[in-house]
């Protein structure tokens, strides 16, 4: 489930609770975060705090549903939308963020980070892609040395390389990230709403080139995302053809 709470100032925390699945995303849980989102800035927010109930912020998709259509739909409707909304978002990353856990984080304005905290993309263990958004900004954020290690290698970054790669901008627990959302809170709504709409219309809006997004459709069309399904139903190593 999906859990809203106000705190003073403005701030409203909105808090993933599927503890059993380490708050992995299925289309349900994207569609409700994506409401919860447009009610707390309807209601008033003037800071955002993405949180996670248990040990984890976010294990990544459920696997079980991450190639639906719908799936793919709900999740970047609801990645952009974090990213669009014109208020601060924080992401309190006390755990893992793995796969859609990072792109979560990475949708956010800012990342408050524990010593826990483990960002990971292994998208091509699995024969998965996220999308040129997701590249961009994680290529924006962190550098492309760090984007090439998680995308290429698909090596998992902890506290203290995120915090080196630029991932972490402060290191603290959930209510460090509510502390510092409550001190935004206080700055002017309408600078705010215009220095966050400035950084991504100018750094991250450009166009798609063409051979990148085939290159992307063509990773969800293959057999190899195909038998990455395959091999983890049947626990076993997938075998990646390239086709």
């Amino acid at each position: 489930m999906i859990g809203t709470q106000r705190h003073d100032a403005g701030v409203h925390e909105i808090r993933l609770d599927r503890t059993e699945r380490r708050n992995a995303l299925d289309t349900a849980h994207c569609r409700d975060l994506h409401a919860a989102v447009d009610a707390a800035v309807d209601g008033g927010a003037r800071a955002l705090v993405l949180s996670g109930a248990g040990t984890a912020f976010c294990s990544g998709a459920d696997l079980d549903t991450v190639g639906d259509t719908d799936f793919l739909a709900a999740l970047y409707g609801m990645l952009h939308r974090l990213a669009e909304v014109p208020v601060p978002v924080v992401a309190a990353v006390h755990g893992p963020a793995i796969g859609a856990g990072t792109q979560l984080a990475l949708a956010a304005d800012l990342r408050v980070c524990s010593e826990a905290a483990v960002f990971g993309l292994p998208t091509a263990a699995l024969g998965l892609a996220v999308d040129p958004w997701t590249v961009r900004r994680l290529a924006l954020v962190a550098g492309g040395g760090a984007a090439r290690r998680l995308l290429l290698a698909c090596e998992r970054l902890d506290h203290d390389a995120a915090r080196a790669a630029g991932l972490v901008d402060r290191v603290g627990d959930r209510e460090a990230a509510l502390a510092w959302a409550t001190e935004i809170a206080a700055l002017a709504p309408l600078t705010l709403a215009y220095n966050k709409l400035a950084v991504a219309r100018l750094l991250e809006d450009a166009p798609v080139p063409d051979e990148v997004a085939a290159a992307f459709d063509a990773c969800w069309a293959s057999e190899d995302l195909a038998e990455g399904r395959r091999a983890r139903e049947e626990k076993r190593e997938p075998v990646f053809r390239g086709i």
